[in-house]
């Protein structure tokens, strides 16, 4: 059994599939494993590092391995180098892309996108999505304090006090919470706010005060699986009217809402970025999805009426290190549970809940009953 670690074709995705640490742990469930020449050298990983750990490193390697390992979804020239029934893992962006879905069919690959793991207990390990969300909440606030002209904390000195920056959160899942953590630990006043009720209490906890407009549709906005459902007309109005009298006062703006397969939210129009203090900052961390935030761009830093409006693409791979090491335990653990550990084969259960919410592609066509052609469905 062979795996591959492909180098990433994108120029602007610094992130790789293996550290030396996993590669060794790959090596123990029986595979033998190729990275690509220079796959990691972004997140600071050395092709002689992964020669040390056991791996072996050249050109091609996909070519003929039975599983291949990536960050981003391979493109089309891309699988042209993979064998038929190979095994491809990665962070897919299936959502509308369905020509690229279908090149994977086509191409007779077996591929499983990641981010579309089940929330349950047993794959909290493999969680791509809260990894590299968790990532992406610190280094907003990272950015968001590079980017502000002021110090985060209150200080009193013999010249006078600084006051302590306003921090506000807009969407309380993991990046969220990880944004308030950290402008807390920065020593910023933080409030948040999010549709799920679930969250006030988790806000509350880190420290920050909650806003909302807490009537009977936000006490049944959460779906199932943790995620939030998509609000009615009138509570998004009302909503918006607290938010916009709140952010008039806020220094920073992180926006983090997303829901599954739509467009980005908008959570904060132009008015509201005019009516923000000169000198503010926002981050959008949904700007690849269309954002969160009018007039935000996609891997650019706008400035409008002195308010910075910051659209960093690939918030988690700006922490390529961090995020290639919590992205290739993920991927292990999966990879874990495909491999019969005795006979050191892939044993892939297909009734099992992690492979069916996961696997894209299958003997040709599109299998996930989300994304199968409508004649097909």
């Amino acid at each position: 059994m062979k795996i591959a670690i492909a180098a990433e074709a994108d120029s602007g995705e610094p992130r790789v599939a293996a550290t030396p640490e996993t590669v060794k742990k790959l090596a123990g469930l029986g595979a033998q494993v190729a990275v690509e020449q220079g796959a990691g050298v972004k997140s600071g990983i050395l092709d002689a590092d992964y020669t040390a750990a056991g791996a072996s490193v050249g050109t091609n390697v996909a070519a003929d391995a039975d599983i291949v390992l990536k960050v981003r979804r391979p493109s089309a020239a891309e699988l042209k180098g993979y064998r038929k029934g190979a095994l491809v893992v990665a962070i897919m962006d299936p959502y509308g892309n369905d020509a690229a879905l279908k090149a994977m069919a086509d191409a007779g690959v077996i591929a499983f996108a990641m981010e579309l793991m089940p929330r349950i207990t047993r794959a909290q390990s493999m969680d791509v999505l809260s990894s590299q969300a968790n990532l992406a909440g610190y280094r907003a606030v990272i950015d968001a304090s590079a980017e502000y002209g002021r110090a985060f904390p209150m200080m009193m000195t013999a010249a006078g006090t600084v006051p302590a920056a306003r921090v506000f959160i807009m969407g309380v899942g993991v990046a969220g919470l990880q944004a308030i953590a950290t402008a807390r630990r920065l020593g910023a006043v933080v409030t948040a706010t999010d549709v799920r009720p679930a969250t006030k209490e988790q806000v509350e906890s880190l420290g920050a005060k909650f806003l909302a407009v807490e009537d009977e549709e936000f006490k049944n906005a959460q779906t199932a699986g943790g995620y939030a459902k998509e609000m009615s007309k009138e509570y998004q109005a009302k909503q918006a009217a607290l938010v916009a009298e709140h952010i008039k006062k806020q220094d920073i703006v992180i926006t983090t809402a997303l829901i599954p397969g739509r467009p980005a939210p908008r959570l904060v129009t132009a008015d509201m970025v005019k009516s923000m203090k000169p000198g503010s900052v926002i981050i959008d961390l949904a700007v690849e999805r269309g954002g969160n935030v009018e007039g935000a761009k996609a891997g650019q830093v706008v400035e409008t009426n002195n308010v910075k409006i910051v659209g960093h693409n690939n918030m988690a791979g700006r922490l390529a290190a961090s995020a290639s090491a919590l992205y290739s335990k993920n991927l292990l653990t999966f990879l874990e549970s495909l491999i019969d550990k005795k006979t050191k084969a892939l044993a892939i259960n297909w009734d099992d809940e992690i492979v069916k919410g996961t696997a894209l592609t299958r003997d040709g066509a599109v299998i996930h009953p989300n994304f199968m052609p409508k004649s097909a469905a």
